[in-house]
């Protein structure tokens, strides 16, 4: 079987050769998304989205790798939907998205509407089979949802740190025609393997500890920090520079035709639906809706679990459209506004992502409302969600 290099995004390389691709690469059709296994503590995985949009195929490998021109696909990821692979000149990893060969436009249309930009993946090179096309993305090293899950709660400049490059990323899709969707806190992914070291310390040797569960005894290097933010002496740690974050790819991304930001999909992950999207309407604002995700990842950041969470989706679906929500203690005043103003029940009240950018608690860098050591820095202390009086004023007079 023959195939040929399809052209990829623009600045991104193609092969001008033919290239060899194994049989058994082209042997099953699409599988629709499937959801994570297993319970996690305080952070589950997402359930199923509500209506998924077709799913890029499974290819399976069989037990041996294969090879696709200049790299090999190793184990399978994601169900079958994606593969580590090996660029055998170079020696270097990528994860290979796998599609169905007719999406091809679909798929590649995005990254095409879309300006190059530091915190979007690009595939550095597409090929194209007889059934299936296969994307190359850089290999991340670990993802928020990881972060989040393990640390259970970011401290405030960290948090900022890292929502102001999701922020700025969804900004940037929004001002030139795009609507993600299915905004989550595991499609952010870090680009390196050093990502966020948090040192603890102790006995006077500090414990580097890293989201993927390694620790190891190492110096702190904390003299730069790329993002500008200093944590020493934020709850008695310090930290490595801090890497960047990209949104791994476009495959859920919407392409508008004009100003029209309306979409009739329901397509969401339950856990960051917006309510308009359970409502009868027969359609809403997409960017409206994107934004509201962004609230419910920077609300996890800080609280360590989700806002709106129950076993049943019946249950969960009626919290969200309720909106009613119980903001985590110990937050300063801008960071509490700033959640408000993302998690609004109604769409046109909300923040714009370019407005976010803009909102105070990004533009300084918060302190703590209490003690490092305070008890109330405790995942499982929580607040009344209607502001006190003193606070309630703290808020309104922050765009004074």
């Amino acid at each position: 079987m023959q195939a040929t290099p399809l052209a990829a995004p623009a600045g991104a390389p193609s092969r001008k050769k033919r290239l060899e691709l194994d049989d058994d690469l082209d042997t099953e059709g699409p599988t629709r998304k499937q959801a994570q296994s297993g319970p996690q503590p305080r952070l589950p995985p997402c359930p199923l989205a509500l209506s998924p949009p077709p799913a890029p195929v499974r290819a399976p490998v069989g037990t041996t790798a294969s090879r696709l021109g200049p790299y090999v696909l190793l184990e399978p990821e994601e169900d079958g939907r994606a593969y580590r692979a090996l660029h055998c000149p170079t020696g270097t990893e990528y994860t290979c998205k796998v599609y169905p060969v007719c999406d091809a436009l679909a798929v590649l249309e995005p990254y095409s509407r879309l300006p190059r930009h530091g915190h979007v993946a690009r595939p550095t090179e597409v090929l194209a089979g007889t059934r299936h096309l296969y994307a190359f993305f850089p290999r991340p090293h670990g993802d928020m949802h990881s972060l989040v899950r393990r640390r259970r709660r970011l401290p405030e400049p960290e948090a900022a740190a890292l929502f102001r490059q999701m922020a700025a990323t969804v900004a940037h899709c929004h001002q030139h025609g795009l609507v993600l969707r299915d905004l989550q806190l595991r499609r952010f992914v870090f680009t390196d393997r050093e990502r966020l070291r948090l040192y603890i310390f102790g006995n006077n040797t500090p414990e580097m500890r890293g989201p993927v569960g390694t620790s190891q005894q190492e110096t702190p290097d904390v003299d730069t920090c790329c993002c500008d933010v200093n944590l020493d002496g934020w709850c008695g740690c310090q930290r490595s520079p801090l890497t960047k974050l990209v949104l791994e790819n476009l495959e859920d991304a919407c392409v508008l035709s004009g100003p029209d930001d309306s979409l009739c999909d329901k397509h969401a992950c339950p856990a960051y639906v917006g309510p308009e999207i359970l409502s009868s309407r027969p359609s809403y604002s997409g960017k409206a809706a994107d934004v509201w995700s962004l609230g419910v990842v920077l609300f996890t950041m800080l609280a360590g679990h989700y806002p709106f969470q129950d076993s049943e989706p019946i249950l969960l679906f009626g919290k969200i459209r309720r909106g009613v929500f119980v903001l985590p203690a110990g937050l300063s005043a801008p960071a509490r506004c700033l959640i408000r103003c993302l998690l609004r029940r109604e769409p046109a009240e909300r923040l714009t992502a370019a407005g976010i950018l803009l909102h105070p608690w990004l533009r300084e860098n918060p302190t703590p409302s209490v003690p490092s050591g305070s008890h109330l820095w405790r995942t499982d202390q929580v607040v009344p969600s209607g502001p006190g009086l003193e606070e309630g004023e703290r808020e309104a007079g922050l765009y004074g």
